[in-house]
């Protein structure tokens, strides 16, 4: 075993089982409190739940439109904005501007940080010119850019305190997911899959912005921070070169697995969780192995727990082994305790884009339940929950939805989900109240043509035509469901127009919050699913919601600001169908509905 890893693994090991874990008690205190609003995700379980209760279920109907704030940017208006006592911190898509406002002077714009970027980043960025938000932490915001630089600012003055490159934009790699902060480090992921960069996990130090660990998606044993025999998947140890087993040659060298997804935190056992995304390229018959069979690609589409002080892995699950649809695990965790068979479990849940949703025991990874949270998910009939199997953990495929099996410069019709995943990027929310997951979710299908593609750094590396539309049984592109995460059943569904692109937000008084592609902004009853109340914001809603308290006032607030993949046809003015990875084409009538813009919009009670 490589000395390295030996060491790294040993320090986590006595990590998790004896030495006390510490997070970050600045972090902890004021996401504790339910009038902040002081991580993106609500708190380190990734939630997106409030013990707010002002507004219910039976006074929702009456909110009134408080303020509104203009961004000053369009393009797509992702995360949300942050509230730490009596200061909200808002942040933009690309150029990342960031502003401090005063909730006691009527939002007066106490400083504004524009980060200085080369433009020429845009072409780079996959999917719109998002941002998915910025973090809190002793007095500093964390703001992650386009081109990758890490900055922490002054909270109280914006003034830049330190700044790190976290990759090269040259070659392909982004920055548009939020940080986190974890005891004295900062956490953030990176973008570029679909230009074969190799991605990674990086953790920096708080206060000077030194580079602590970095873990990469794939290659060999100490690049991507897994101890062969205590890193454990499916109950088994990993075993020597797991990742470089399952790649052809040196194509994990451009493997892509982008890490720009929301992530959570478990204190106790001091673990961060996330996701990584899609394997380059997107045409699976150049990622086949030496005998031209399909090969697994670990670690790409795989949610990982690891060890916040060493990045070693404690464990990994890889979602969909040899990838063929684009459907990356990026998706956000959530930690709850679920009752499982009669058992109480300390779980995480994931909505992955390939339509399943996952629980596992967040201590070991066992896998507890894998159901369809999408009615028409058909690539694969089921996951294989037999222990004793060879394919236990793994997708059962249907040979009909194969693009591997149709073949290069061929069709493969009907696939569902379509590469938007089942679910995407927006954030799915578990109230305390009921148990219950509450999930915004994408009904679309696909045609899926790969076509050969060669690598060169920073050109796309696609590799395969899409064409999006409704799944076949209803007109409608999204629901809003509410999930039992410990039997994997859907116990309510509210169908929308279009796919729902908003985070979701629960809180104690019994309210489901999330928006619309057309701009409606949504409280429905968390028990029941019925609509309580819609208002039109500006632009259509592809940002979080969120709440907080002010001088006594519980205020409900969100981004209003179309784009993002599903949104970049109107985003961008693309107006090729099969731009956008078949977005625009699938999202067509998208523009009769709103348009661009860039607002927030705070509601409350008279």
């Amino acid at each position: 075993m490589n000395n390295w890893i030996s060491c790294a693994a040993a320090a986590a090991a006595m990590s998790m089982s004896s030495a006390p874990a510490f997070a970050n008690q600045n972090v902890i205190k004021l996401s504790s409190d339910p009038a902040n609003w002081a991580i993106q995700s609500g708190d380190y379980a990734g939630t997106r739940y409030s013990k707010l209760d002002q507004i219910t279920t039976s006074n929702v109907g009456e909110l009134k439109v408080a303020w509104t704030f203009s961004t000053g940017v369009l393009r797509g208006h992702e995360g949300g904005p942050l509230v730490v006592g009596d200061v909200m911190y808002v942040h933009t898509p690309f150029p990342n501007t960031v502003m401090a406002l005063d909730l006691n002077d009527e939002q007066k714009i106490i400083w504004k940080y524009e980060p200085k970027q080369d433009g020429s980043v845009i072409a780079v960025m996959c999917c719109d010119t998002v941002n998915r938000g910025v973090q809190y932490a002793e007095g500093k915001i964390l703001l992650h850019t386009a081109d990758t630089s890490l900055i922490a600012l002054d909270a109280k003055t914006g003034k830049e305190l330190w700044k790190v490159v976290d990759g090269d934009p040259k070659k392909g790699a982004t920055g548009t997911g939020a940080p986190l902060v974890v005891k004295n480090n900062v956490i953030v992921g990176v973008s570029g899959g679909e230009f074969g960069v190799r991605c990674y996990l990086t953790a920096y130090d708080l206060k000077s912005g030194k580079k602590v660990w970095r873990a990469y998606s794939m290659g060999p044993d100490a690049d991507i921070l897994v101890d062969p025999e205590k890193t454990m998947s499916l109950g088994k140890p990993v075993g020597k070169d797991s990742s470089l087993k399952t790649w052809n040659g040196d194509q994990w060298k451009i493997g892509g697995g982008p890490t720009w997804g929301y992530m959570a935190y478990d204190p106790d056992l001091n673990l961060i969780y996330y996701g990584t995304g899609n394997p380059s390229t997107w045409n699976p018959v150049q990622r086949t192995g030496p005998d031209g069979k399909p090969i697994d690609q670990k670690w790409a589409m795989t949610m990982f727990a690891r060890d916040v002080d060493t990045g070693v892995a404690k464990w990994a699950y890889q979602m969909t082994p040899f990838d063929q649809w684009d459907y990356d695990g990026i998706n956000e965790p959530i930690l709850a305790d679920l009752d499982i068979d009669g058992t109480k479990r300390k779980a995480v849940t994931h909505f992955d884009r390939n339509g399943f949703g996952y629980t596992w025991d967040r201590a070991t990874g066992e896998l507890l339940v894998a159901k369809k949270f999408d009615s028409e998910v058909n690539w694969s009939s089921g996951i294989d929950m037999d222990k004793s199997s060879p394919t236990y953990g793994r997708p059962k495929l249907v040979k009909k939805y194969e693009p591997f099996k149709t073949g290069v410069d061929d069709v493969t019709k009907g696939i569902c989900p379509s590469s938007l995943g089942a679910k995407n990027e927006q954030p799915a929310s578990y109230s305390k109240l009921t148990g219950l997951f509450y999930v915004p979710t994408n009904h679309m299908c696909m045609d899926y043509e790969p076509f050969k593609v060669r690598y060169a750094a920073g050109q796309p590396y696609v590799g395969a035509t899409l064409t999006m539309y409704p799944a076949p049984d209803t007109p409608n592109l999204g629901n809003f469901i509410a999930w039992d995460g410990a039997t994997g059943k859907i116990v309510w569904s509210k169908p929308e127009r279009f796919s729902i692109w908003s985070g979701a937000l629960t809180t104690a008084g019994g309210v489901a919050f999330y928006g619309t592609l057309e701009g409606y902004f949504k409280a429905l009853d968390q028990k029941s699913g019925k609509e309580l109340f819609k208002f039109r914001t500006p632009s259509g809603i592809v940002g979080n919601a969120m709440t907080y308290m002010h001088a006594g006032k519980q205020y409900v607030a969100v981004y209003s600001g179309v784009g993002g993949w599903a949104g970049i046809g109107l985003a961008a003015g693309l107006t090729d169908p099969e731009d956008g990875s078949g977005a625009v084409g699938g999202f067509a009538s998208l523009k009769s509905y709103t348009a661009t813009g860039g607002s927030l919009t705070a509601f409350s009670l008279p």
